[in-house]
């Protein structure tokens, strides 16, 4: 087994389709979304309230800033997928193209990273989730078998004279923080 994709074991006999290109010449395997999901819009209360205290040029309590912060945090969008690939090669998720234009939602992030060590880690199984933000001013509705992202698998380069790192990844999301 070199690279490819299997579906993680609480989503087996639930239909979840494994990730596909659409074309012979397309470079990204497309994920789909795992369940229905509601994506909030970042065009909440909190957030349009610090927006005018920001404008008025008042200052914002602690608590408001937090409020505001929290309606525009990324929503984790699960895929039920997970991702074997070989030592020296990264799956890197891109948003698709149609994201922003027909459906307000964007990687925050830019990019998703999904090394070879976070398959079958111990916290997630190392399911892969999307990261989103809906900047529509509607909540979106992502539906199961909905294309959210698209992979593609990379062989990626070391610097000369490394420290290799002796860390073992432990979990998922944020788990080689050490912050």
């Amino acid at each position: 087994m070199q690279r490819g994709f299997e579906i993680v074991s609480k989503y087996a006999n639930q239909g979840i389709k494994l990730p596909y290109r659409t074309t012979k010449q397309a470079a990204g395997y497309d994920f789909e979304c795992a369940a229905d999901f509601t994506l909030p819009s970042i065009w909440h209360h909190d957030l349009l309230h610090a927006f005018k205290r920001l404008r008025h040029q008042d200052e914002l309590t602690a608590e408001e800033l937090l409020a505001g912060q929290s309606d525009l945090k990324p929503w984790l969008v699960p895929t039920g997928i997970k991702a074997y690939m070989q030592p020296g090669e990264v799956l890197v998720l891109a948003n698709r193209s149609s994201n922003p234009l027909k459906h307000s939602l964007i990687l925050p992030n830019g990019i998703g990273v999904i090394d070879a060590d976070y398959y079958n880690n111990e916290k997630n199984e190392g399911e892969i989730f999307v990261q989103l933000i809906n900047v529509g001013l509607k909540d979106q509705v992502i539906k199961k078998g909905q294309r959210i992202a698209q992979g593609l698998f990379m062989p990626y380069l070391l610097a000369d004279d490394e420290q290799a790192p002796q860390q073992q990844r432990t979990g998922g999301f944020g788990s080689s923080d050490r912050n």
